[in-house]
C-alpha cells in the first residue's frame, strides 16, 4: 500500500496493474542509505521490451514500475556514494545514467565473467510498487539507486535528449556489434529501425561495415539513412518474404550478409534473418524477447546446419558498456540525430499513448518527461 505519510515529500510512480493498466501511484521519497542515492528523472524513453511488459507478456515483469531507459539529476547522495562506477566524483545536481540491471558479481554466471546473464538481475526491477522504496523504474518522477549498482555521471556536451537512450538500447547494441566482431570490410544487415535498429545502425558504419537496413515506416527509412545505413530494403516496396531475399542478394552480389541482426522483436523477421544471411554467416538475435502465443515460430534446423551459420541471442551488457556508449555519443554526436528519436514528449499520465506510438512504429524512441 502506498505510504499515507503527510509530512514526507511524495513523488509518482506508473504502475503496471494488469496487462495494458496503468495507475499512476504516490509514495513518500525514500531518504537515501549508504552507498545510495535518490534520482530525479528528466527524460525516460519507451523500449521495446517495454511494450511487451505493458502486454503481459514478459514472464517476469509484471506487478512492477514501468520504464528503464532513462536520464536522470541526483537530488541526494547516501553516506560513502562520492563517485560513480568509473571513479568519476559525483554530486547533487549531476546527471546520471544507471544501468537499469542489478549485477551481484558473486553469482555462477558473474564468476564465469558473464555479468550481463547475472542470475540477480531483476532483483530491482521485479519488485512490486508497494514495496519500499517503491522507486523501482524510470517511468516515474524518482529513482532510487541502490548500492552497489552501476551509474555513470553524464558529460556535459549531451542533452537530455541525446543521452536517455544510452543506458539500453546504446550500449546494447555496442555489446553486442563487439560480441559479434563488426568491423570494416563486413556487410551488416539491420532488421528494424527504431532506437535499437538506428543505433546500430551508427555503431556499423562508425566500424566501417556497410549497413543494409530493412524497414518500412518512411521515418524509420530515412533516420537509418541518417545514422549510417547505406542501402535500405523497404517492406513497403519489396513486399514478400522472397522478393526481400532476391533484393538482399542483389545488394550483396548474390553471397547474403555477413551478419544479421534482429531488432524488430517480430518472430518472422528472424526467420527472414536465416535467409538474409550467407553461408557461413552470423545472426545476432535482440529484439524478440516475448513469450506465449503469438511468439513462436516454425523453422527447419536443417537450415541452420546447412548455411553454416552461427546464431547468438543477446539480453542486457557488461556494464561497463555504458561508459562506452557515452562515451561513442561525445564522439559521434555531430553525425547523427540522436536527439530526435521521438516525435514529442509524454508526461506520466500519457504512457498508454506512448506505448502505442511505439508499437505502431511510427516513433523511434518515444520520450517521457515527468
Amino acid at each position: 500500500m502506498p505510504d499515507n505519510s503527510r509530512n514526507a515529500a511524495r513523488g509518482v510512480v506508473a504502475a503496471l496493474a494488469g496487462p495494458r493498466s496503468v495507475e499512476l501511484r504516490q509514495y513518500a521519497l525514500p531518504e537515501p542509505g549508504p552507498g545510495e542515492a535518490l534520482l530525479e528523472v528528466l527524460r525516460a524513453n519507451v523500449c521495446g521490451s517495454d511494450v511487451g511488459i505493458f502486454h503481459h507478456r514478459n514472464p517476469v515483469l509484471r506487478d512492477v514500475v514501468l520504464g528503464h531507459e532513462f536520464v536522470a539529476r541526483v537530488s541526494a547522495l547516501g553516506d560513502g556514494l562520492v563517485q560513480d562506477s568509473a571513479g568519476t566524483p559525483v554530486s547533487v545536481g549531476d546527471r546520471v545514467v544507471v544501468v537499469y540491471f542489478r549485477v551481484c558479481g558473486r553469482c555462477r554466471p558473474c564468476g564465469r565473467g558473464e555479468f550481463n546473464m547475472c542470475v540477480h538481475w531483476a532483483d530491482t526491477m521485479a519488485a512490486p510498487p508497494g514495496r519500499a522504496p517503491h522507486f523501482h523504474g524510470a517511468f516515474a518522477t524518482h529513482y532510487h539507486l541502490a548500492a552497489g549498482r552501476h551509474f555513470y555521471v553524464v558529460p556535459d556536451v549531451l542533452t537530455d535528449a541525446e543521452v536517455a537512450g544510452a543506458n539500453c538500447g546504446l550500449a546494447q547494441m555496442l555489446f553486442t556489434s563487439e560480441r559479434m566482431g563488426v568491423r570494416r570490410g563486413l556487410t551488416v544487415v539491420v532488421q528494424g529501425c527504431g532506437g535499437l535498429g538506428l543505433y546500430a545502425c551508427a555503431i556499423g558504419a562508425a566500424s566501417g561495415a556497410r549497413v543494409i537496413a530493412v524497414e518500412r515506416d518512411p521515418r524509420r527509412i530515412a533516420a537509418a539513412v541518417q545514422f549510417g545505413a547505406a542501402e535500405v530494403v523497404d517492406l513497403g516496396v519489396h513486399t514478400t518474404a522472397a522478393d526481400r531475399e532476391r533484393r538482399m542478394l542483389d545488394l550483396t552480389d548474390g553471397d547474403g550478409a555477413d551478419l544479421v541482426v534482429e531488432v524488430t522483436g517480430r518472430p518472422e523477421a528472424f526467420g527472414e534473418a536465416v535467409s538474409f544471411a550467407r553461408t557461413g554467416g552470423s545472426i545476432a538475435s535482440v529484439g524478440n524477447l516475448g513469450v506465449g502465443p503469438g511468439s513462436e515460430l516454425a523453422i527447419s534446423p536443417a537450415t541452420f546446419t546447412r548455411k553454416n551459420l552461427t546464431v547468438k541471442g543477446y539480453l542486457r551488457y557488461d556494464p561497463w558498456y555504458l561508459r562506452r556508449a557515452l562515451d561513442f555519443l561525445v564522439d559521434t554526436r555531430d553525425l547523427h540525430p540522436y536527439g530526435a528519436m521521438s516525435d514529442r514528449v509524454y508526461s506520466l499520465d500519457e504512457i498508454p499513448a506512448a506505448i502505442a506510438r511505439t508499437e505502431s512504429g511510427h516513433a523511434m524512441r518515444a520520450a517521457v518527461v515527468p
